[in-house]
């Protein structure tokens, strides 16, 4: 089963809201506005790829 790791909520609502989705093996970032980061064996790249989206 798929675990997710929810990335706290920015302030406006306006902005990206971005999770983190494992898919076997690998971890993916995702994105409210359907951005999706690269695949990744390693979790903390992935909320990384995260929070650079969601302030970049």
């Amino acid at each position: 089963m798929a675990q997710q790791d929810r990335i706290p909520p920015p302030v406006a609502p306006s902005e990206h809201i971005t999770t983190t989705v494992e898919q076997g093996r690998f971890c993916n970032a995702r994105c409210t506005c359907g951005w999706r980061g690269p695949a990744r064996r390693a979790r903390s790249q992935a909320r990384t790829d995260a929070q650079t989206h969601a302030t970049g």
